[in-house]
């Protein structure tokens, strides 16, 4: 019997997906277990099983076409079994629910034609701008026809001075006609004649489900969320030799953002008011540690979670980042891996970033925004001697986090940091 396949919510922020492609055509047998397509989510590109087994009869959402939650995918049933009733049955509920919107949106349009009677006087101005498209269009006719360059006096007059030959030289002038900006711009452009642009050039591309998402939670954040923004150097002497010692052993590999996500989660560990989030009437102050560490990709930002990071070494949470680094730029990312943070830290030091402030990434309470590592000059013991100074800035929700609170959680992230001895015991 035919059986409608509908679009799965495979995240918890999912509301559409998108169908990046189809592993079965129309005609193929499906049995339960067969990869059917995958499906481009909020957070990343999951692969979708068949849950039964049959012939895969029609598919509702073409490969690149984007469909709600629950909408319909594809329906699967006997070879050669008549489903169009079972669809037209499925569409026929669908209008239902889309009918009232619709209502109320066709009052709105009609309102506004009814209420200004100037609303005809557009329509007649609307004739006269092909009028003069067809001139502009004809006009580079002429020169096409005709070897000479059109010109400007005054730039035929430069061009000579300047010994540019004005065929080179491109014209943004009416009917491309070259003017006196343009020998100017030309010349500013390099001896080699590398030409400028002159005309208004873009490029649009649809908005992906993931960038849809990230403007979605984000713009909330900031705009829900009271931030204030703490800021403190962090002398990373220490750390650097710290890290030397390690890698030098030739076991493994240790980033200074292994050791700041360690250092973040033990301090955590003593402030559970900074490992919070608002749930509107109530604060959920978190005794595990989750830390989300966010991890630039080509359409916008995943936020992977290391679990119980607090508990693990260096190496361990080095692996784990690495791991959920390549998965996420393959788009291969579960729900599991990025679900469930109580922290999030995003590290854009090795861009050479010395310092910014971040959006809250909900439902934390708090995110913390990681510079590079600067060698400057810093005073030690009465006496300026060279140092090397890593910035952070801890963005922080005041409905749930005060000053004193996010100064107390950096004091103790910067003294692990500034001792990472203390990390290993």
């Amino acid at each position: 019997m035919a059986e409608i396949v509908k679009m799965p919510k495979l995240s918890d922020t999912m509301t559409e997906g998108v169908v990046a492609e189809w592993h079965k055509k129309v005609g193929d047998e499906v049995e339960s277990g067969d990869l059917l397509a995958e499906i481009e989510t909020d957070k990343a590109t999951m692969e979708f099983e068949s849950f039964q087994d049959g012939f895969l009869l029609y598919i509702g959402v073409e490969k690149g076409s984007t469909a709600p939650v629950d909408s319909v995918l594809c329906i699967l049933g006997e070879k050669g079994e008549d489903y169009k009733e079972l669809l037209k049955a499925e569409e026929a509920s669908v209008p239902e629910v889309e009918e009232k919107p619709v209502v109320e949106e066709k009052p709105a349009v009609e309102e506004k034609p009814d209420a200004p009677a100037a609303a005809p006087a557009p329509v007649a101005p609307t004739p006269a701008p092909t009028a003069p498209l067809t001139p502009k269009a004809a006009a580079p006719a002429p020169p096409s026809g005709n070897d000479r360059v059109v010109a400007s006096p005054l730039a035929k007059k430069l061009a000579e001075k300047l010994g540019l030959q004005l065929s080179r030289i491109p014209g943004s002038g009416e009917g491309g006609r070259i003017v006196k900006r343009d020998v100017e711009n030309f010349k500013m452009s390099g001896a080699i004649g590398m030409p400028v642009m002159t005309q208004e050039k873009f490029t649009e591309v649809g908005v992906s489900q993931m960038r849809k998402i990230i403007a979605s939670r984000l713009a909330e954040s900031k705009f829900t969320a009271p931030h204030f923004y703490l800021n403190l150097s962090i002398d990373m002497t220490n750390a650097i030799q710290a890290r030397k010692a390690i890698n030098d052993q030739g076991l493994y590999k240790v980033s200074f953002n292994d050791m700041v996500v360690k250092a973040a989660a033990m301090a955590l560990r003593k402030h559970p008011a900074v490992n919070s989030s608002w749930l509107e009437d109530r604060i959920r102050y978190n005794e595990h540690v989750h830390i989300g560490v966010a991890v630039a990709v080509e359409d916008g930002l995943l936020v992977p979670v290391v679990r119980f990071a607090d508990g693990k070494s260096f190496a361990g949470i080095g692996d784990e980042v690495r791991e959920f680094a390549a998965k996420a730029k393959s788009k291969k990312l579960l729900p599991e891996d990025w679900e469930g943070n109580t922290f999030t830290i995003s590290n854009l030091g090795m861009f050479g970033i010395e310092n910014f402030t971040a959006i809250i990434n909900p439902p934390d309470a708090c995110i913390l925004a990681i510079g590079g590592i600067n060698e400057v000059p810093v005073v030690k013991d009465g006496a300026v001697v060279p140092g090397h100074v890593m910035k952070v800035c801890l963005s922080c929700d005041h409905r749930v986090v005060d000053g004193a609170t996010g100064a107390a959680f950096l004091q103790d992230f910067k003294n692990l940091l500034e001792n990472p001895v203390l990390m290993l015991v």
